[in-house]
Protein backbone atom coordinates (compact mmCIF):
# COMPACT_ATOMS: atom_id res chain seq x y z
CA UNK A 1 0.00 0.00 0.00
CA UNK A 2 1.55 3.36 -1.41
CA UNK A 3 0.99 5.79 1.79
CA UNK A 4 2.97 8.69 3.16
CA UNK A 5 3.41 9.44 7.28
CA UNK A 6 4.39 13.03 7.93
CA UNK A 7 6.13 13.70 11.71
CA UNK A 8 7.81 16.55 12.98
CA UNK A 9 5.45 19.07 14.20
CA UNK A 10 4.78 20.83 16.87
CA UNK A 11 4.30 23.76 19.51
CA UNK A 12 6.72 26.27 18.57
CA UNK A 13 7.12 30.11 19.55
CA UNK A 14 6.91 32.58 17.28
CA UNK A 15 10.50 32.88 15.38
CA UNK A 16 11.29 29.23 16.41
CA UNK A 17 12.11 26.00 13.84
CA UNK A 18 11.08 23.21 13.01
CA UNK A 19 11.54 19.79 10.86
CA UNK A 20 8.97 18.17 9.02
CA UNK A 21 9.66 14.75 7.70
CA UNK A 22 7.39 12.72 4.87
CA UNK A 23 8.35 8.85 5.01
CA UNK A 24 7.53 6.93 1.73
CA UNK A 25 6.59 3.55 2.54
CA UNK A 26 5.05 0.43 -0.28
CA UNK A 27 7.23 2.53 -2.72
CA UNK A 28 10.15 4.03 -3.81
CA UNK A 29 9.45 7.95 -3.79
CA UNK A 30 12.67 8.55 -6.12
CA UNK A 31 11.03 9.09 -9.25
CA UNK A 32 8.52 11.47 -7.90
CA UNK A 33 7.91 14.93 -7.18
CA UNK A 34 6.98 15.31 -3.72
CA UNK A 35 4.72 18.05 -1.96
CA UNK A 36 3.79 19.56 0.62
CA UNK A 37 0.67 21.12 1.57
CA UNK A 38 -1.23 22.87 4.68
CA UNK A 39 -4.62 23.38 6.18
CA UNK A 40 -5.39 25.71 8.46
CA UNK A 41 -8.61 25.78 10.31
CA UNK A 42 -11.58 27.08 8.09
CA UNK A 43 -9.21 27.24 5.27
CA UNK A 44 -8.32 24.87 1.78
CA UNK A 45 -5.54 23.09 2.00
CA UNK A 46 -2.28 24.94 0.00
CA UNK A 47 0.29 24.26 -1.56
CA UNK A 48 3.86 25.18 0.40
CA UNK A 49 6.71 23.67 -1.43
CA UNK A 50 7.51 21.02 -4.25
CA UNK A 51 11.00 19.22 -4.77
CA UNK A 52 10.79 17.01 -7.99
CA UNK A 53 12.33 14.37 -8.70
CA UNK A 54 15.94 15.90 -10.24
CA UNK A 55 15.49 18.10 -6.65
CA UNK A 56 14.35 21.59 -8.32
CA UNK A 57 12.77 23.30 -5.50
CA UNK A 58 9.07 25.31 -5.71
CA UNK A 59 7.90 27.39 -2.52
CA UNK A 60 4.79 29.49 -2.05
CA UNK A 61 5.47 33.12 -1.88
CA UNK A 62 4.69 33.69 1.70
CA UNK A 63 7.27 30.87 3.25
CA UNK A 64 10.12 31.84 0.50
CA UNK A 65 13.50 31.96 2.50
CA UNK A 66 11.85 30.75 5.37
CA UNK A 67 11.39 27.25 4.20
CA UNK A 68 13.79 24.44 2.50
CA UNK A 69 12.58 21.34 1.01
CA UNK A 70 15.25 18.46 0.58
CA UNK A 71 14.74 15.12 -0.23
CA UNK A 72 16.59 11.54 1.00
CA UNK A 73 15.92 9.05 -1.84
CA UNK A 74 18.24 6.42 0.17
CA UNK A 75 15.95 7.00 3.29
CA UNK A 76 13.17 6.95 1.06
CA UNK A 77 12.34 10.25 2.64
CA UNK A 78 11.76 14.10 2.32
CA UNK A 79 12.17 16.83 4.64
CA UNK A 80 11.20 19.96 5.10
CA UNK A 81 12.88 22.82 7.33
CA UNK A 82 10.92 25.72 8.58
CA UNK A 83 12.45 28.45 9.81
CA UNK A 84 11.36 31.96 11.23
CA UNK A 85 8.28 30.70 12.15
CA UNK A 86 5.21 33.02 12.28
CA UNK A 87 1.63 32.49 13.88
CA UNK A 88 0.14 32.40 10.52
CA UNK A 89 2.15 28.82 9.65
CA UNK A 90 0.13 27.18 11.90
CA UNK A 91 -1.52 24.38 9.98
CA UNK A 92 -1.84 20.62 9.98
CA UNK A 93 1.12 19.69 6.90
CA UNK A 94 0.45 16.79 4.71
CA UNK A 95 2.88 15.47 1.51
CA UNK A 96 2.11 13.81 -1.19
CA UNK A 97 3.45 12.63 -4.93
CA UNK A 98 2.54 13.90 -8.10
CA UNK A 99 0.04 12.08 -10.68
CA UNK A 100 3.01 14.00 -13.43
CA UNK A 101 5.74 11.81 -12.08
CA UNK A 102 8.73 13.99 -11.61
CA UNK A 103 7.51 17.25 -12.17
CA UNK A 104 6.18 20.04 -9.96
CA UNK A 105 3.65 20.99 -12.67
CA UNK A 106 1.26 22.69 -11.31
CA UNK A 107 2.43 21.75 -8.32
CA UNK A 108 0.17 24.71 -5.95
CA UNK A 109 -3.03 22.14 -7.14
CA UNK A 110 -3.69 19.52 -4.40
CA UNK A 111 -5.72 17.40 -6.65
CA UNK A 112 -2.22 16.82 -8.87
CA UNK A 113 -1.14 15.04 -5.96
CA UNK A 114 -1.99 11.56 -4.51
CA UNK A 115 -1.26 9.00 -1.59
CA UNK A 116 -1.47 11.81 1.54
CA UNK A 117 -0.27 11.08 4.94
CA UNK A 118 -2.61 11.88 7.47
CA UNK A 119 -0.57 15.14 8.67
CA UNK A 120 1.37 16.75 11.10
CA UNK A 121 0.46 19.60 13.35
CA UNK A 122 2.15 23.00 13.57
CA UNK A 123 1.42 25.48 16.04
CA UNK A 124 3.04 28.26 16.20
CA UNK A 125 1.83 30.20 19.12
CA UNK A 126 3.77 32.54 21.97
Amino acid sequence: QLQFVESGGGLVQPGGSLRLSCAASGFSLGYYAIGWFRQAPGKEREGVSCISSSTTSYYADSVKGRITISRDNAKNTVSLQMNSLKPEDTAVYYCGKTRYGGSCVRWKEDNVFNSWGQGTQVTVSS
